[in-house]
């Protein structure tokens, strides 16, 4: 079996024709494909094949992309534990990937491997045949080596879908070519952001805005106090939202049943206890006491949490964009060694907002694997991928 991908497809299925017919895409296989093993990285689901596409993969197919096959993954998409996000494009089979975004996860995977990662407006892609696991802050992400590809596959997959309900029916945005003048556009720096990097890596972020600055672009120093709140109301309300979700998996309808159960309830708990890995399970743990044991506090996150998009809906005012760094290297040693719920939040202190908040976020990437980070308003995707496709035409030419 292929080392990156967990399924490939026999029969590539490209005529060549459309708009996307020279991308060969790769997915992970929580993105549900026809005739494809869709375990999403679970032994909750081993064995099960998808019965039809999701929607994303059949706006891909009717644009004429070659669907190239499914990649390994993190159980159900959380973290990085055993994923090879990116490194089937890295290595040339596929010139993108579609990777779900639960807490940053798309974008993590694009700065291992030096490629830009891209997280969209929640409510712009139908999750309709997505195997999820947070349903308020996941979204379908895509990992490409260029600006352009992504913004050609967002074109094809965005839009309202009569089968979810969380896509807007609003027109379509536009993803034409937009033109981008430095001389317009403010870039904001959350500074409670950047002061919780290493002294090594803030020197590199700082050096980033600097290189943007001399481009042209205004950049602003913005004050978010409450910013660290974003990982601790990711993770409660997360964690119940999981817990939710992954109630189904009881071997009753879904998942495996383990033998021998002398009864209902042995079968029930000897089956959960088999279909899930110590880092999802102690998540579920966690959702199940906020949901059974302190539910006021599932309620406090979730009041905290419409009070940060307020706050950030008004920050966004105060700068065309937001500029941050991606990671902290003194939180992230290697992409796929996470073991605890500590470790996976550490790692993602820096993306889980755009989760929370449903904004677009962009990794890009800079000499090395250190780029940076940008986000703006929800559905202000079209503008950002012209940003992001700005930036790296500028360090293309050297600028």
């Amino acid at each position: 079996m292929d080392s990156v991908f967990f399924y490939r497809n026999p029969n590539p299925d490209a005529s060549g024709n459309g708009p996307l017919g020279h991308l060969s895409i790769a997915t992970q296989p929580n993105i549900s494909i026809a005739g494809w093993p869709a375990e999403a990285g679970s032994h909750a689901l081993a064995g099960y094949t998808a019965l039809e596409d999701a929607s994303v993969a059949a706006r891909l197919r009717k644009k004429g992309a070659n669907l190239c096959g499914a990649t390994r993954m993190s159980e159900f998409g959380f973290g990085l534990k055993n994923s090879l996000a990116a490194q089937a494009v890295q290595k040339g089979d596929a010139n993108a990937e579609l990777v779900l975004d639960l807490a940053g996860e798309c974008r993590l995977a694009a700065l291992h491997e030096g490629l830009c990662g891209y997280k969209p407006s929640y409510g712009l892609v139908s999750r309709y045949g997505l195997i999820g696991l947070i349903p308020s802050m996941e979204a379908c992400g895509i990992i490409a080596r260029d600006c352009k590809t992504i913004r050609d596959i967002l074109e094809a997959v965005a839009g309202p879908d009569e089968y979810d309900f969380s896509v807007p029916e609003d027109a379509p945005v536009s993803f034409s070519t937009q033109g981008i003048d430095p001389e317009k556009i403010s870039l904001g720096v959350i500074e409670e952001a950047r002061s919780a990097l290493s002294d090594e890596d803030r020197v590199i972020f700082d050096a980033r805005t600097q290189t943007l600055k001399k481009a042209g672009f205004t950049i602003k120093t913005l004050p978010f106090p409450d910013f660290s709140l974003f990982s601790l109301v990711h993770r409660i309300v997360g964690s119940v939202e999981a817990s939710s979700c992954l109630g189904r998996y009881d071997s009753v309808r879904y998942g495996k049943r383990v033998p021998g159960a002398k009864n209902w309830n042995e079968m029930y708990l000897q089956s959960r206890g088999a279909a899930f890995g110590p880092l999802l399970k102690s998540y579920l743990f966690q959702g199940a006491y906020f949901q059974f044991e302190q539910f006021s506090g599932y309620e406090d996150a979730c009041r905290i949490r419409a009070r940060l998009l307020s706050e950030m809906e008004q920050l966004t005012t105060q700068a065309d964009f937001l500029i941050l760094p991606a990671v902290n290297s003194a939180s992230i040693h290697a992409p796929n060694t996470t073991e605890s719920l500590d470790d996976t939040y550490a790692k993602v202190f820096h993306t889980a907002f755009t989760n929370v908040t449903g904004q677009p976020a962009f990794y890009l990437p800079f000499e090395g694997n250190k780029g940076v980070q940008l986000a703006g308003p929800r559905l202000s995707d079209a503008r950002l991928l012209a940003l992001g496709e700005h930036i790296q035409n500028m360090q293309q030419r050297g600028q």
